[in-house]
């Protein structure tokens, strides 16, 4: 089993290169002809993401506050994929929960999805049932980058760490099975926000895996 998840990771690997390129492309698409050219949703989503990065980077970290997110979100995809969870545990040093079976998705799901960007977009969602929450929308917005500003940098730091979900199912498959799907997280925000259109995600998507496929192609003898 551990030789199929290293060839897995393996395949993964280029498609990892491919949706970076196709990020970089949609980057690239966009070229404002100043930063004040940016649309203000795409504003609001840096502001917040920068604001985290600046408080990350002078203030003492939340620590609990990210293994809460952690063990809360092994529960919640334990839960919907029908296990029985009990007994969370947080500490600042730490945390658990019991989950009456796993599998990869469980356990790699604390790296790849933002719980708390989720919580935000969900209240959002929720409130907008109810009121009318149009006119805050660029807060919310901003609420999302600073969420997600959270879930990427304890996520990096995390995983220069050892940590046994990743060992569970191998360093290779288990990296690039992260960067991918975070990578995927990146390009769909740049559509969110932007004038990049899933028409240009998808081709850019099309070109740069057969770019990719191609290069390795050329390079087995």
């Amino acid at each position: 089993m551990s030789a199929l998840r290293f060839l897995a990771g393996l395949l993964l690997v280029p498609v990892c290169v491919a949706a970076t390129r196709t990020v970089a492309a949609l980057v690239q698409s966009l070229r404002p002809a100043s930063l004040a050219a940016l649309p203000p949703p795409a504003w609001a989503l840096l502001a917040g993401f920068g604001f985290w990065l600046f408080l990350y980077a002078t203030l003492p970290r939340p620590v609990r506050t990210y293994v809460l997110a952690h063990e809360l979100t092994h529960a919640l995809w334990g839960w919907l994929m029908g296990s029985r969870v009990s007994r969370l545990r947080v500490s600042a040093d730490g945390g658990s929960v019991t989950l009456s079976k796993t599998n990869v998705w469980i356990t790699l799901a604390p790296y790849f999805f933002p719980f708390y960007t989720m919580l935000t977009i969900a209240g959002y969602g929720v409130l907008s049932l109810f009121f009318n929450v149009q006119a805050y929308a660029l807060f919310w917005l901003g609420l999302v980058g600073f969420t997600w500003g959270f879930h990427f940098t304890f996520t990096l730091s995390t995983l220069a760490r050892h940590q046994s979900d990743v060992l569970l199912y191998g360093r290779l498959f288990s990296y690039t099975l992260i960067y991918l799907l975070n990578i995927v997280g990146i390009a769909f925000w740049i559509v969110a926000v932007s004038g990049a259109t899933l028409d240009a995600w998808a081709a850019f998507t099309a070109r740069d895996m057969r770019w990719v496929f191609q290069a390795v192609a050329d390079r087995i003898p």
